[in-house]
């Protein structure tokens, strides 16, 4: 199996949601790094290098339409 890849980082939790929603319609292969441990201590998303979105390599692609439909920046991040 291929090594997942990054392809976004979130500050927030809040910020993922629509954007798993979105994913899982399209059934594609993704996780969320550091989610959980930010979700129950905000404070250390920052310190953990933020919320990572991890996405098989074949989907790239896919996955970077979606986020510029849903009007990211270039960066990859939430504004």
């Amino acid at each position: 199996m291929e090594k997942f890849i990054t392809i976004a980082v979130f500050d927030y939790v809040h910020e993922i949601q629509i954007l798993k929603h979105r994913l899982d319609q399209e059934e594609l292969q993704y996780f969320f790094e550091n989610e959980i441990m930010s979700s129950f201590a905000p404070m250390y998303s920052n310190a953990l290098g933020g919320i990572t979105l991890k996405i098989h390599p074949n989907d790239f692609e896919t996955v970077k339409t979606i986020l510029q439909e849903m009007k990211y920046d270039n960066k990859l991040k939430i504004v």
